[in-house]
């Protein structure tokens, strides 16, 4: 970035003024992206430090420096990387539907793909690390062939242990988080029933008394569509208690509640609707959630036609995920963000605005503290457009949004162009929330609002940072 989109040759003998405008830029980029987060929207921090950078070079040297060509390139970027990394996403999501979704038992197969994504995704990062690396680490030098031996080799190892330990504890882990979830939706057995007998006393019985979630599901509709006042009065109700005795048999409590709010009773008898397999022993109240009270996350799955064992398994799949986009995030926009900073210690230490140096390590970690730190504080408020309101996002989506944003990243990182992990990020959301869902699965009024934010981040930033550059030359 300080050497690409601005000709610091043209500075030479004017240390001065390049140091100026470094911090006009770091002022005017801070500032334009504390309000667009402000107010929700997720703009490019890298074209905000292009726009400061071409705003004080204007006030210093007028057109002169500027490279208008990558700038161009720039502006292109604002379309082309949204739509390639949509394409990305959308075409692994295809894959995913096609051959883990669509199948009869989809469970095992996205537990038979887990090797797949995991070295696929270790691959490209660590392809992307070695290859033209950084000199600090000694990988500037490193070439083709051995990039490839060295990402293959690792990939592979990553495909066999993920084969060995991640596939069989996932399995297990799922099948056991299953059955638990069934066994909470499908037995409501309080004890062992005392069944009628025709001997003098009752006899134990281990039979299970369970309503089926079927039967449960009737009950909680069947009471729902009674017809009932809306006013509320008070009534006394009676509670059966079950409890055993000293010899294991099962009796009754009851215990007695007065004044208690409640709906008016039905105005027709609905005992009838009761299973006649409930034991006395068995609830005949409904204890499940009905359609209307599901969760908003299980209505998504079912819409988006997604299992829950496969969300669950691209739920852990996320996370390396995750950490792809955010290492893809650190390449690109935080080393754009600190190139002005950069360029003022490179001028303080060598003097001279040539700088031939590499970066220091310390300011790259000082890079690194700062976006966390600003994640943490004021995150959440982008993290939300992103996440939640521009579209519904479920595991298996939110894979294939993370991979190819970061992969699209990666690729425009080497080829040299200053893409931005934003443009990258909500073009995949917004394509995969299309075609994954419809189209009103979009929030287009949100989106056309984030298109704005894109078009005017430049001029914005520019502006900024040229008045800055102004005061500091009539202040300095």
């Amino acid at each position: 970035m300080r050497k690409g989109i601005l000709d610091i040759n043209v500075y030479k003998d004017s240390e001065k003024e390049l140091m100026e405008g470094s911090v006009a830029a770091l002022a005017s980029s801070a500032i334009w992206l504390m309000v667009a987060t402000f107010l929700k929207l997720p703009i490019s921090g890298t074209h905000s430090i292009v726009g400061a950078t071409v705003g004080y070079s204007l006030v210093n040297k007028g057109m002169q420096g500027v490279q208008w060509r990558t700038l161009a390139k720039i502006v292109g970027s604002w379309f082309i990387s949204p739509i390639l990394s949509g394409l990305c996403s959308v075409f692994l999501l295809w894959i995913i539907k096609a051959f883990i979704l669509s199948r009869p038992d989809p469970l095992e197969a996205g537990l038979n793909s887990l090797p797949l994504f995991y070295s696929f995704t270790i691959l490209i990062n660590v392809f992307s690390i070695v290859m033209d690396g950084p000199k600090l680490l000694y990988m500037d030098n490193i070439p083709l062939w051995l990039a490839l031996v060295l990402s293959s080799s690792l990939a592979l190892v990553s495909m066999v242990v993920i084969w060995l330990v991640i596939v069989p504890w996932q399995r297990r882990k799922i099948k056991s988080e299953n059955d638990l979830e069934q066994t909470k939706q499908v037995n409501f057995n309080i004890g062992e029933s005392a069944e009628t007998s025709p001997e003098g006393s009752p006899k134990r019985s281990n039979r299970n008394s369970a309503l089926y979630e079927r039967q449960l599901t009737v009950i909680a509709e069947t009471t729902e569509l009674q017809s009932m006042d809306d006013k509320m009065f008070t009534a006394k109700y009676v509670f059966s208690i079950p409890s055993k005795d000293k010899n294991g048999y099962i009796q009754a409590q009851t215990e007695t509640a007065v004044n208690v709010a409640a709906q008016p009773p039905l105005k027709q008898n609905s005992s009838a609707l009761i299973d006649p397999a409930l034991s006395p022993s068995s609830s005949g109240v409904p204890l499940i959630r009905n359609a209307n009270e599901m969760s908003q996350q299980h209505q998504d799955l079912e819409s988006l036609g997604e299992n829950k064992s496969v969300s669950k398994l691209f739920s852990v799949l996320q996370v390396l995920t995750a950490m792809f986009g955010s290492f893809a995030h650190g390449g690109n926009d935080v080393s754009n963000a600190i190139g002005p900073l950069i360029t003022l210690w490179l001028i303080y230490s060598e003097g001279t605005v040539a700088q031939k140096s590499e970066t220091p390590l310390f300011i790259l970690l000082y890079g690194g503290l700062g976006i966390s730190v600003g994640l943490w504080l004021w995150g959440r408020r982008v993290i939300q457009t992103i996440g939640e309101d521009l579209t519904t996002i479920t595991p298996s989506t939110g894979f294939t949004i993370e991979i190819g944003a970061a992969l699209t990243v990666l690729l425009a990182s080497k080829i040299g162009i200053p893409i931005s992990t934003t443009h990258c990020k909500v073009g995949s959301v917004v394509f995969v929330g299309y075609f994954s869902s419809s189209r009103k699965g979009v929030d287009w009024s949100l989106f056309r609002n984030i298109i704005y934010a894109w078009v005017v981040t430049v001029p914005i930033a520019a502006l900024l940072s040229a008045g800055i550059m102004y005061l500091l030359q009539i202040l300095a």
